[in-house]
């Protein structure tokens, strides 16, 4: 009867064990949650810099190469990023532009031809109203105050102007030192088995993130000429501002699609005169969409990096709900990242490739003679006499 008892004794003490356990990982989950939410100002720009960093991190390191120093050759790539978004958003500024004016003849022909559909509104208005007095229920006016928009450019632009000086200054420091910060952080993991773990998880996300940016910005360019064809072909005008548009919000998947065919709808109701004709823009992007989305980037991408879309999806919805627009652009490059530190963390898990997919090529890359000497006069410190040769990187 002792043996019984203390047995129960043990299964309860490893259960509230279990349970005090489970409720910090809860209670850390909501507090880091918090902190991303409330420390949005400063921390997405941080984060978007690191993100464009790493995809632009092999231009920088193929100028090193050519012997520039890493402060000229951040420099270099920082003003190649502002070249090359300036000119998207010149090129698209005055087309856009002329379009919003147009907004107010979409709405009226939004409603022209959906007059169709008065009867059928009419007759759910009419049941509403019976409803609402067989229940008593009153008629609420809601009276909205017209804001100034002038105050709120006013509000908006020194937050927008500051978010975008730490985004450039965050870019510049992270791509200059951004060998420093490897041979720092590996200087701090005593133990030779932890550096090489760490050291392959600077590898595994390096790589990821530059591949899929890289690769993806490519197809959404590729995407974007041929919707900017199509629409040509089509008779919509400022075809190469949708094509753009499409290229840029390709970026958020499934919610910039979904965006970019409301938008192509509206387009179409504004060109053409009948229903089925202001509809072709949309269903011809959609089919270019699925094209690229079920054929182009499985060949380019899928064969090397396979994530889960339920997971994939999930991470969209956390990031937008987080962080808006920014936060839809770096969910991807995110995962990627959990993705290579949990496979060099966790057993059994193949880094960005769940459910046993093939793992990403290990390919040199120009940081590693920097890891190797960071981690090599440590490891004749800390090591024993005797000890297995650590994988290659």
């Amino acid at each position: 009867m002792r043996r019984k008892s203390t047995g129960h004794i043990i299964d309860l003490k490893t259960l509230m064990t279990s349970g005090s356990q489970m409720a910090l990982l809860f209670m850390g989950l909501m507090v880091f949650i918090l902190t991303l939410h409330h420390a949005r100002f400063l921390l997405s720009p941080l984060t978007l810099a690191v993100f464009i960093g790493l995809m632009l991190g092999p231009i920088a390191s193929r100028l090193e190469n050519r012997g520039l120093p890493s402060s000229l050759s951040a420099v270099i790539v920082v003003l190649i990023f502002i070249v090359l978004v300036s000119a998207f958003l010149i090129a698209i500024g005055t087309p856009l532009t002329a379009w919003a004016d147009r907004l107010p003849q979409i709405w009226s022909e939004l409603q022209l031809q959906l007059s169709s559909l008065r009867q059928p509104l009419n007759t759910v208005k009419e049941l509403q109203e019976q409803i609402r007095s067989v229940t008593g229920g009153s008629k609420v006016t809601v009276a909205v105050e017209d804001g100034s928009t002038m105050q709120d450019v006013a509000v908006l632009a020194p937050t927008l102007l500051a978010q975008l000086l730490l985004f450039f200054a965050s870019l510049y420091f992270f791509v200059a030192t951004r060998h420093q910060t490897r041979i720092a952080i590996l200087k701090l993991c005593f133990d030779r088995r932890l550096r090489w773990r760490v050291a392959h998880i600077f590898r595994d996300v390096e790589n990821a993130v530059s591949d899929y940016l890289l690769s993806i910005s490519i197809i959404n360019v590729g995407l974007g000429i041929a919707v900017s064809v199509a629409l040509w072909l089509l008779g919509v005008p400022s075809a190469p501002l949708w094509g753009a548009m499409a290229a840029l919000l390709n970026f958020v998947i499934y919610i910039g699609p979904a965006v970019m065919a409301l938008v192509l709808f509206g387009v179409g109701l504004a060109t053409f005169d009948t229903l089925t004709a202001s509809c072709m823009p949309m269903v011809v992007y959609l089919g270019l969409n699925a094209i690229e989305a079920q054929f182009v980037t499985p060949t380019v991408i899928g064969r090397r990096m396979t994530l889960n879309p339920f997971i994939v999806f999930l991470a969209i919805a956390f990031w937008l709900w987080m962080w808006g627009p920014i936060g839809g652009f770096i969910a991807i490059p995110a995962l990627l990242t959990v993705y290579a530190i949990a496979g060099n963390i966790l057993p059994g898990i193949e880094p960005l490739a769940p459910g046993g997919q093939q793992r990403l090529p290990r390919r040199n890359i120009p940081q590693h003679a920097i890891i190797e000497k960071a981690a090599s006069p440590l490891s004749r410190r800390s090591s024993p006499p005797v000890r297995p040769k650590p994988p290659d990187l």
